[in-house]
């Protein structure tokens, strides 16, 4: 069996390599104390944090930038030891109902508006042995932008030899490049893919590098320096056609091949792909290995060299941790989470990864802490039926689930 085939051993496993740092993170940031501990569902504010919350000297090449976690949080709140106190058991929000802004320090931090790229027509599809047909996919897009999500990447200009359920690629674009309100994103990993995608009405597209050097040349056949000499020319293209160009970074925190990824490997990645004229960085976590503490690094390696609003995150769940990971995002200043419907995807150079994190799931999450996401659930829940029933497999979205059984036994009653 080749090295990508092999299952995730515990010592593939991302960790931190400073067991301080966890304690930093969980022992002295923001916690609860006291008489507050147990209060209810959101720790309530009026909190100081330990001025050792940082990490910046962890990552010295960047500490004249470097943005961390605890020094955010600390600005963004002020102690107040009068409010939180009285909680309102209907109000599903951590929010002041008169103000709207959040009334729990561990809050403050997270978006008003949060915006969700949707990946699941490209990402969330390309992994199926099954060959979807473009019917099929041209409806699940149409689904998807209806229920009001802004951005929905919906194929990739790549070899069909390599990955061929996105062969129809030209198809699927001339299907649904005139629906309006919404941007439709494709996958271009060289000149030729985006030639291609420009050729079939593309108006956005994006590349796609690694953090890891052995996975960029199992996955593109081509070291991460070369990678990045494809993407300067396909950037340069974009730029004289005034074509917005999104990057991604994979493996940002561990690799099938080599484990562990350091965050400074991602920093350099993010920022050569930024530099270059990318309007957005999206970091993947490939393999879903990633948890709150090796996120924190991460992100603050790269929000040291790249402005944090020209970022995004990707998590993949095959640990079950992409809604804290996503949450930890928020709260370091993320605003933008790509998610894919009924948690479609997989990497099909990445054995052992499973899907993307369900929109619906992420979708509540946000509806719960009061950030705006302009998205109607119903309409969100009704195309991750359609795929779902389509490919003869649960819906892979616990929200969705759960939603559906309490609104069946409802009308039991």
């Amino acid at each position: 069996m080749s090295s990508l085939e092999q299952p995730l051993g515990l010592d593939k496993l991302p960790s931190l390599s400073n067991i301080d740092r966890i304690y930093r993170f969980s022992s002295s940031a923001c916690r609860p104390m006291g008489e507050d501990m147990g209060k209810g569902n959101c720790w309530i504010d009026g909190r100081s944090c330990s001025s050792s919350n940082s990490c910046a000297d962890d990552f010295e090449e960047y500490d004249q930038e470097t943005i961390t976690w605890g020094r955010q949080m600390r600005n963004s709140s002020q102690r107040n030891s009068s409010q939180g106190r009285r909680q309102n058991p209907r109000n599903s929000y951590c929010n002041d109902n008169e103000t709207g802004e959040p009334k729990y320090m561990l809050f403050k931090g997270i978006p008003r508006l949060v915006k969700i790229v949707e990946v699941g027509p490209r990402d969330g599809l390309q992994n199926e042995k099954t060959i979807v047909p473009t019917s099929v996919k041209v409806k699940l897009i149409q689904k998807l932008a209806s229920s009001g999500l802004p951005v929905v990447e919906v194929t990739g200009f790549v070899s069909p030899k390599w990955v061929p359920q996105l062969a129809d690629a030209n198809d699927v674009m001339a299907a649904v490049k005139n629906l309006e309100g919404i941007r439709l994103p494709a996958l271009t990993p060289n000149l030729k893919g985006f030639d291609a995608a420009i050729a079939a009405g593309a108006k956005e597209v994006a590349v796609f590098a690694s953090a890891s050097e052995s996975f960029s040349r199992s996955n593109i056949n081509c070291s991460i320096e070369e990678s990045l000499v494809r993407y300067r020319a396909v950037t340069s293209a974009a730029k004289k056609l005034a074509i917005p160009v999104r990057g991604y970074v994979s493996c940002v925190v561990g690799c099938p091949i080599e484990g562990y990824i350091a965050p400074l490997k991602v920093a350099y990645v993010a920022k050569e792909l930024h530099n270059m004229g990318c309007f957005e960085i999206s970091l993947g976590d490939t393999i879903g290995v990633a948890t709150p503490g090796t996120v924190l690094p991460m992100l603050e390696a790269v929000m040291a060299v790249v402005p944090v609003d020209k970022l995004a995150v990707h998590f993949h769940d095959t640990y079950g941790q992409s809604l804290p990971n996503i949450l930890l995002s928020l709260q370091m200043g993320i605003s933008t989470v790509d998610s894919s419907v009924s948690g479609l995807g997989g990497c099909p150079y990445a054995k052992g990864a499973s899907g993307n994190v369900a929109t619906e799931d992420v979708v509540y999450m946000l509806n719960g802490l009061g950030v705006k996401t302009n998205v109607d659930m119903e309409k969100l829940l009704s195309a991750g039926e359609y795929i779902s029933q389509y490919l003869g497999r649960p819906i892979g979205s616990k929200t969705a689930l759960a939603l559906r059984s309490s609104s069946k036994d409802s009308s039991k009653i």
